[in-house]
């Protein structure tokens, strides 16, 4: 298996769910439906890249989340991109 394409452990798990948690209801509600539809395939890389994604402010974050803006800096990578699209999708 490539580097960070291992499936997350169910301790790991439970630490990036509780990371997740954020003082914004719009944000809980993506982060909720993230985990219900992707936390069976979660990968080290995407925990990574999620767990980049909560070090920003609600405000933000929720701007990423409906599409008013992209990722710049540090946290414009193929990785987070990806995560971003997992999160925006219905």
């Amino acid at each position: 298996m490539n580097e960070g394409n291992e499936l997350i452990d169910e301790r790991s798990l439970s630490k990036l769910k509780w990371r997740c948690r954020r003082g914004l209801l719009e944000n809980d509600l993506f982060i909720e439906r993230f985990f219900a539809r992707h936390e069976a395939s979660l990968t080290t890389r995407h925990a990574a890249a999620l767990n980049e994604l909560m070090d920003l402010a609600d405000n933000d974050l929720l701007d990423l989340l409906l599409s008013r803006k992209e990722p710049e800096g540090d946290i414009n990578r193929s990785d987070v991109r990806e995560v971003i699209e997992m999160l925006r999708s219905r």
